[in-house]
């Protein structure tokens, strides 16, 4: 969900959301957006991820209304801490929206029972304290993260931030149950713009091709047992 402020994007993903916005993207445009998806794949989960002022300018309990209308399945407020989001999870929770919650390399065993008490879906591990697309997260520090959040839920663990190759997100998937790639895709698309902003000739099988390579990492990744 494109927004002005993006406070922990790094350059690419801010420039990201300059193009969507400068194109006319809104929140409602972004919700029909889904709704389309939603008409031709109706087994895919669609989790929307950004900031609380759209939402909070859109009313919390319409959004939330109109984002499970549109077929959204949950939602990641990156600036939402579990202290403020009474007004957008109680209306979100009323309309079977999953909100999940982020813990990072900060979240100690005091705040991470706050952090999860309402966390639905899965819980988001930052593996970076920072800004996304920067450094890459550290597999030995994400396997003990990740072990540490296990002790206070049974939802599954998404680690993203600072996975850009198959091979990290193959690392990562050996401790987790998911890894979450966003700069490296938004970096791809980049790359197939033309000076007008427009897409080239293979910028989706350019992307599709990626992705591929990134799934196939995380798949065929043994799980550490440990």
């Amino acid at each position: 969900m494109p927004f002005s402020d993006p406070m922990a994007d790094a350059p690419l993903p801010q420039a990201a959301g300059r193009r969507a916005l400068q194109s006319g993207i809104t929140l409602r445009k972004t919700l029909a957006m889904v709704r389309t998806l939603r008409a031709e794949d109706p087994d895919t989960p669609y989790v929307l991820m950004g900031y609380y002022n759209p939402i909070y300018r859109y009313g919390a309990e319409a959004f939330a209304r109109d984002a499970a209308a549109a077929g959204v399945d949950g939602l990641i407020i990156v600036d939402l801490p579990p202290e403020e989001e009474a007004e957008l999870a109680d209306p979100a929770t009323k309309a079977g929206l999953d909100l999940v919650r982020l813990a990072t390399p900060t979240s100690d065993e005091q705040r991470l029972p706050t952090i999860v008490q309402r966390a639905s879906g899965f819980v988001y591990y930052v593996a970076i304290a920072g800004i996304t697309g920067t450094r890459s997260a550290d597999a030995a520090s994400v396997r003990d993260a990740v072990a540490r959040i296990r002790r206070f839920t049974r939802l599954p663990v998404a680690v993203g931030f600072g996975i850009k190759t198959p091979e990290q997100a193959a690392e990562i998937a050996r401790a987790a149950d998911a890894a979450v790639v966003g700069s490296a895709l938004v970096d791809r698309l980049a790359q197939n713009l033309d000076a007008n902003g427009k897409a080239k000739p293979g910028l989706v099988d350019a992307v599709l091709a990626d992705i591929a390579a990134l799934a196939n990492g995380v798949r065929g990744a043994p799980k550490d047992n440990r």
